[in-house]
C-alpha cells in the first residue's frame, strides 16, 4: 500500500505545483487539494489498521511527505503535521479513538502543542480554556489536539497534558499572515471553558516514557516509536523536501542561463556555480540519509520487540535539527547564486527559501537547544525533555 501512496503522490505533483500560488494567496490549502491528498492515502499511513489505516513503516510516510514538499512547501507541511496526528490519536484511550474515527475513519486532526491552555479538574474530567497559535490545516480538521497545563487549587501547574477537542468546541481565528509557509492556514484556535472528559486527555510524561493507554489496543511496532522522533521528523521533512524541490528548480532554471555580466558565458560553466551546486546537493543528501537512517533503525528495533535505546533517540533529535540546518544552508546557497532571478515573488527558489526558513523557526527545529541536549546526555547528565 505504501508504494501505491507514493505513486499517487508523485502523480499529483504537477497539480500541487500549479496550485501553490493560489494557496499563498488564500493563506490556506484548498478543500480540493486536501481531498486530492486524502485520495492518495497519505493521511492514513500512520493510522491504525483497525480504523482502515495502513500502519505503514514511518520511513514511507516521510518519503511521501518529502515528495509532496518538492512541489509546494505549504502543502508538504500540512501533509506532514496532519498526517502524523493519526499516530498520536492511536495513543489515546480506545474510547477517544472511537469518538474520532468510529463514524468516519477519514476525519482529520490539527494541533497546537504549546502548553498555553489551562485545565481545571471538574467532575470526571477537566474544564479547558485557552488560545493557541500555529494550528496548521485547522480549517480542514474535525478534531484538535491542544497542549494544556493542569492547574492545582493554588494556581500552580501540576501536569502537562495533550487534550483532544472536537472542532465544534473551538473557534478558529483567521489570523495567519506569514512571510513563509503562507499557505498552511496555521490559524489561532480559541477554547472557552469547555468540559473535556478524562478519556480525551493524554499525559505527555506517559507518552515520552512509551506507556500511553492506546498501546493496549494498538500494539503494533509503529506505536512503539517515540513521539520525539515521529513528530520532530514530521516538521523537518517538509523543510528538506522543499529545499530538494528548490534544487531541482535551480538546475532547470540555471543550466542554460547566460550571464549578462562578469564576462558573460554560460552560468553552468562557472566554477563558483558548480561548487554551489555540489555543496547544496551534499547538504540535502546528508539531511535525508541521516533522517532515514535513524527512523529505519528505530523502527527495526520496534519490529523486533526490543526497547529503543536512549542514545538512539537523542541521536535522532541531533540529526533531525541538523537536517533542518543543512537544508537552510543548501537553500541559502541556491538563493544567493541564482542572483536577481531568485528575487521575483512566486519564483520557486524564492518561495522555497521563505518556506524553509519559516519551517526552521518551529520549536522542534531549535538547533542549539537540541544539540545542547544531545551533548548533555552524552556527558552523562540528566535530561528531561518531551521531544526525545
Amino acid at each position: 500500500m505504501s508504494t501505491e501512496v507514493f505513486e499517487a503522490v508523485t502523480d499529483l505533483l504537477p497539480t500541487l505545483a500549479e496550485r501553490a500560488d493560489q494557496a499563498e494567496a488564500d493563506r490556506r490549502i484548498s478543500a480540493e487539494t486536501m481531498a486530492d491528498l486524502a485520495a492518495t492515502g497519505v493521511f492514513r499511513m500512520l493510522q491504525p489498521r483497525r480504523f482502515g489505516g495502513m500502519e505503514s513503516d514511518p520511513s514511507d510516510f516521510y518519503r511521501a511527505v518529502r515528495t509532496i514538499s518538492t512541489a509546494c512547501g505549504s502543502t508538504g507541511w500540512v501533509s506532514a503535521v496532519v498526517g502524523c496526528h493519526p499516530w498520536q490519536i492511536a495513543l489515546f484511550p480506545d474510547q477517544a479513538q472511537r469518538e474520532v474515527w468510529g463514524e468516519d475513519p477519514g476525519r482529520l486532526i490539527a494541533s497546537s502543542y504549546a502548553p498555553v491552555g489551562r485545565l481545571t479538574p471538574a467532575g470526571d474530567g477537566f474544564r479547558l480554556s485557552g488560545r493557541w497559535s500555529f494550528a496548521s490545516g485547522c480549517d480542514h480538521a474535525a478534531w484538535l489536539t491542544l497542549g494544556a497545563l493542569v492547574v492545582g487549587t493554588d494556581g500552580r501547574p501540576v501536569d502537562f497534558l495533550t487534550v483532544l477537542v472536537p472542532r465544534e468546541d473551538a473557534e478558529i481565528l483567521d489570523v495567519w499572515d506569514s512571510v513563509g509557509l503562507t499557505g498552511t492556514g496555521s490559524n489561532d484556535v480559541v477554547v472557552d471553558d469547555v468540559q473535556v472528559p478524562a478519556h480525551r486527555v493524554l499525559r505527555n510524561y506517559d507518552v515520552s516514557h512509551m506507556r500511553a493507554p492506546g498501546l493496549a489496543v494498538n500494539p503494533g511496532p509503529l506505536y512503539r516509536m517515540p513521539f520525539g522522533t515521529i513528530f520532530t521528523t514530521a516538521v523537518t521533512t517538509p523543510v528538506v523536501g522543499t529545499v530538494e524541490g528548490a534544487y531541482e528548480a535551480y538546475l532547470t532554471a540555471m543550466r542554460d542561463r547566460m550571464r549578462l555580466s562578469f564576462g558573460g558565458g554560460r552560468f553552468a560553466e562557472d566554477a563558483h556555480a558548480q561548487v554551489a551546486v555540489a555543496r547544496a546537493a551534499s547538504e540535502i543528501d546528508a539531511a535525508i540519509l541521516q533522517l532515514e537512517r535513524n527512523v529505519r533503525e528505530m523502527y527495526e528495533a520496534a519490529v523486533a520487540g526490543t526497547e529503543i535505546p536512549m542514545h538512539m533517540r537523542f541521536r535522532a533529535r541531533r540529526d533531525q535539527v541538523r537536517a533542518t540546518e543543512r537544508a537552510l544552508g543548501a537553500v541559502d546557497v541556491l538563493f544567493k547564486t541564482a542572483g536577481g532571478a531568485s528575487l521575483r515573488r512566486g519564483n520557486r527558489i524564492e518561495r522555497a527559501w521563505r518556506d524553509a526558513h519559516a519551517g526552521s523557526v518551529h520549536v522542534a527545529n531549535d538547533v542549539e537547544r537540541a544539540l545542547a541536549m544531545y551533548g548533555k546526555f552524552t556527558f552523562g547528565l540528566q535530561v528531561e525533555d518531551n521531544l526525545v
